[in-house]
């Protein structure tokens, strides 16, 4: 009987949504155990137990405990390597290097401007906390020299590490969807390559999964 993993967090936080769509990509079943983090939840014994630093997501499969989203997602692409999409983290030394460089790229030069934007554009206001103007014009800056490289890369080629969708490409889905749907969407938008390339990942069938879920009710 196929055992079900256990991932600790709310689908509206990135990285949760980017463990839920790498495990809709792999087929394995899970189970979602939302962690409140406005009633401190995430601070508890218990919870630090499987999560140390205290945030989300944390993952349980079996015995075996891990945090970090993108950690987490390597070990379901490797574990479950048989099922659903097997082209996630590669075949070879040489696509799996491809796949790690690029999401190096994503976590070192994308998720830093990015992951700014989206709390200042998406959560400041929900929270009620003053957005601060001044980082998010160096944020949008940051990210545009980024995204240039993107559109270069994606002139060539279908997908950041080549021909297949991978591990590459869905790690930049959680942050993404929350800018397309601000005043900063054009960033995207107006980059012919970058914007072809969100359209399609984005439409896959576990993405779309998954903004479902983050409009649930906790």
């Amino acid at each position: 009987m196929a055992t079900t993993v256990k991932v600790f967090g709310p689908p509206m936080s990135t990285a949760v949504s980017r463990v839920l769509v790498c495990l809709l990509e792999k087929d394995v079943q899970f189970q979602l155990i939302n962690v409140s983090m406005a009633k401190g939840e995430h601070k508890k014994p218990d919870y630090l137990k499987i999560q140390p630093f205290g945030q989300v997501p944390a993952f349980q499969d079996e015995d075996i405990s891990l945090f970090e989203s993108r950690a987490i997602c390597r070990y379901i692409s490797d574990k479950y390597s048989k099922q659903g999409n097997n082209s996630l983290f590669g075949t070879n030394p040489l696509e799996k290097a491809s796949i790690d460089q690029w999401l190096e790229a994503e976590g070192q030069s994308f998720h830093p401007p990015s992951g700014a934007l989206v709390f200042q554009l998406a959560f400041a206001p929900r929270m009620k906390i003053k957005q601060d103007e001044n980082l998010i014009k160096q944020s949008e800056a940051k990210l545009s020299k980024v995204l240039d490289v993107y559109e270069q890369r994606l002139g060539d080629s279908r997908f950041l590490a080549g021909d297949e969708f991978t591990l590459a490409d869905l790690s930049h889905l959680p942050n993404t969807q929350y800018l397309v749907n601000t005043e900063k969407g054009n960033l995207f938008k107006e980059r012919k390559n970058v914007g072809r390339w969100w359209d399609e990942i984005s439409g896959r069938d576990s993405w779309k999964k998954v903004v479902e879920m983050q409009k649930s009710p906790a």
